[in-house]
């Protein structure tokens, strides 16, 4: 039986290959699974086994390779396997990035990073709308991460995202380790970025770890999914918490990719953040 309803506000985890048997085996305690849509463009095994694990939990689809920001037409054949996935999973989740991966018909490996222009806007948003009329629903858009700024830019990041929001209706995928790593790379104010979000629009968190390189004189923080969540990550966390209130959850891990039982010890320190939102909004209610 599939379970096509609402994601609830609990903690789940990114579904990767090295953990599709013990998922179905074990049913760990999590509230739902994520996966990158285009690992299960090809169908096969990967797509038999998410199909397994979706009878047991509710699903996000996340894609990676759209490129919302690319200047030119969207790749519609990507469009259509998108659809179709959707249509065959029925995700309560759809979600993609607030960035750019291809140029000139090449696909680049990367999530890159937009400038801040008013024609930057237009173009996303011109895209963001385009997908949602494609696949029939609303779309979620997350924020990126980086670590070189455009001179020109001439929007504050946290505008840029949200205004996206505004005039697509699209909802927000909001990425607190990208705001913290991003945060630290360019010196801004990652709670300022927070209380810019729009509270209704914001429909799913990402926490992750990230690595730390020291590059000459300067420290530039990577977000490469490769470790537990941190402390300054967790404590942001915490306060997005406090200014939207529970929204599901997710724990990204795609490399150096732990035992599965490591996973979910992340999503359960996450439930413990949830769980005391939830008080704090029932106790203001009241």
């Amino acid at each position: 039986m599939h379970h096509p309803g609402p994601i609830p506000a609990r903690a789940g985890i990114g579904l990767r290959h090295q953990h599709y048997r013990d998922v179905i085996d074990s049913l760990p305690t999590v509230g739902w699974l994520e996966v990158h849509s285009e690992n299960y463009f090809g169908g096969g095994r990967p797509l038999a086994f998410l199909e397994a694990a979706r009878a047991h939990y509710p699903l996000s689809l996340h894609g990676v390779g759209l490129s919302l920001g690319t200047d030119g037409p969207l790749d519609r054949t990507h469009l259509a396997r998108i659809k179709a996935l959707i249509a065959r999973l029925q995700p309560a989740l759809v979600s993609e990035h607030v960035s750019w991966s291809i140029a000139g018909g090449v696909y680049l490996n990367d999530l890159l990073p937009l400038p801040y222009t008013e024609e930057a806007l237009q173009v996303i948003c011109g895209h963001v709308r385009e997908t949602q009329d494609f696949v029939g629903r609303q779309i979620l858009v997350e924020n990126p991460s980086s670590y070189l700024q455009f001179v020109h830019s001439t929007i504050p990041e946290w505008e840029f995202v949200a205004e996206i929001s505004r005039r697509t209706g699209c909802g927000l995928l909001f990425d607190v380790n990208n705001v913290y790593v991003s945060a630290c790379n360019h010196g801004f104010d990652a709670q300022a970025y927070v209380e810019a979000m729009p509270r209704a629009a914001v429909q799913e968190i990402h926490l992750a770890g990230h690595a730390v390189r020291a590059i000459g004189d300067a420290t530039l923080r990577i977000d490469d999914h490769g470790s537990a969540v941190c402390e300054a990550v967790w404590q942001l966390y915490a306060a997005a918490l406090r200014r939207l209130g529970p929204v599901p959850t997710l724990i990204e891990w795609d490399s150096n990719v732990p035992e599965l039982p490591v996973l979910v010890a992340e999503a359960i320190t996450a439930e413990r953040f949830l769980a005391q939102a939830a008080e704090t909004r029932d106790a203001a209610a009241a």
